[in-house]
């Protein structure tokens, strides 16, 4: 049954799209839907790239028992999550199905491959798994059989082969002027040679994670390695998708908007994916009435903790943080930070090794926030210590103001 109703949808898809067309059907030829539905019609016409050539999504879905109904849901979730209209979900999914066109080259660098298996996970994979899983990976450390030599040819050729249409995406960071600190390969080609070498002839460039998007705990100080971000490597337009790790939907959505548009998403201050990070996390916080009642977690396991308070005066750093993790949560989206009792600690934000440690404290109990004129607070394109301090400021003062009025 469950066979017969991908077959079923496979005939009603281009009825619905059609539906639609007629629907945005507007009078000038560069509208959204026209562009989307050009875009995909173009990727259409390419060969599949996926490794068997047999395989499409459909039959990858159905092996893992995933119904057609749930995977509409997942795209109505995307197409929601990227701003576009609800009735724009059937060229979300019709994207994720074309995802096999898009061949992608993933370079590891110094890093702890946590990104990488936030998004490739083994047990219980989710869409975002499967998808990333049939999207052409034409070389990732971590998954592909080859090495060494075999490894180094595999890259070779796809870079040679994919010319100008391929998406490069980084996880880690790289060290710079003491690019020695990591080698790679046979030749021991560094981390900073491979990835100048791979993003000349990349299509999009995507920094996967904290540490290739802003350094990391690899550049926390000492930084001994001179770790630096991609964008500090490479010289050209880069996407970062921080988090440790990031959402596996901001990885894959990041992507489906490229494929969606064969351009980049709009971005704030630190090259982040609005659609992404345009929010604080204090914004869309399960704990936020807490905070707004003055309901304070005074110390971990106390009996306002197993209450669910707020969580700002054990550390929390969500009035400092932009990401999205209390709408899609980890763990196949079961729980998050916040969520199962300790505070956010800004791993998405530049610096934030340095910047928001210790995690227990909160910030605006120091004398200086230690963002030293580098920071977003009132909407992910602002950025200036002033606004970052004044927030700080009221904060503190909500909370010690709260505690007075609140019985201990």
């Amino acid at each position: 049954m469950q066979s017969m109703s991908y077959r079923k949808d496979d005939i009603t898809r281009t009825q619905e799209i059609g539906q639609l067309e007629k629907q945005y059907s507007f009078h000038t030829k560069d509208s959204l839907f026209n562009k989307i539905k050009a875009r995909l019609d173009s990727l259409a016409k390419l060969p599949s790239l996926y490794k068997n050539g047999k395989k499409e999504l459909k039959d990858v879905l159905e092996e893992k028992g995933v119904k057609r109904r749930d995977f509409m849901k997942w795209a109505a979730v995307i197409t929601a999550s990227l701003g576009l209209p609800a009735s724009f979900a059937p060229l979300t999914a019709r994207a994720a199905e074309l995802a096999g066109r898009v061949p992608i080259i993933w370079l590891h660098m110094a890093e702890c491959t946590g990104c990488s298996e936030s998004l490739l996970r083994s047990e219980d994979p989710g869409i975002d798994s499967i998808i990333f899983d049939y999207v052409s990976l034409e070389y990732h450390e971590t998954v592909m059989a080859a090495a060494g030599h075999q490894a180094e040819k595999s890259l070779e050729e796809a870079v040679e082969k994919y010319k100008g249409q391929y998406v490069m995406m980084v996880e880690g960071g790289i060290p710079k002027d003491t690019e020695y600190f990591l080698t790679i390969g046979a030749h021991a080609r560094t981390g900073a040679e491979e990835c100048r070498h791979v993003a000349e002839h990349a299509a999009a460039i995507f920094a996967i994670g904290t540490c290739s998007s802003f350094g990391g705990v690899q550049a926390a100080a000492p930084n001994p390695t001179n770790a630096q971000p991609l964008s500090k490597i490479v010289n050209k337009h880069i996407i970062n998708v921080p988090g440790c790790p990031p959402s596996e939907k901001n990885i894959v959505g990041t992507l489906m908007h490229f494929i969606l548009f064969k351009e980049l998403p709009a971005i704030d201050a630190f090259n982040r994916p609005k659609w992404a990070y345009g929010h604080r996390i204090h914004d869309l916080c399960e704990r936020r009435g807490h905070f707004d009642a003055g309901e304070f977690v005074q110390a971990f396991g106390d009996k306002n903790a197993e209450n669910g308070y707020c969580l700002y005066k054990v550390g929390c750093k969500g009035p400092y943080t932009f990401n999205n993790c209390s709408k899609l949560r980890f763990n196949s989206h079961t729980s998050w930070p916040i969520g199962a009792g300790h505070g956010c600690i800004g791993c998405s934000e530049p610096n934030f090794w340095d910047t928001m440690s210790p995690f227990e404290v909160p910030i605006a109990n120091r004398y200086q926030t230690a963002f030293s004129g580098s920071g977003a607070d009132k909407t992910a394109d602002t950025v200036g210590i002033v606004l970052l301090g004044a927030t700080a400021v009221g904060i503190a003062a909500h909370a010690i103001v709260s505690a007075a009025i609140k019985p201990k």
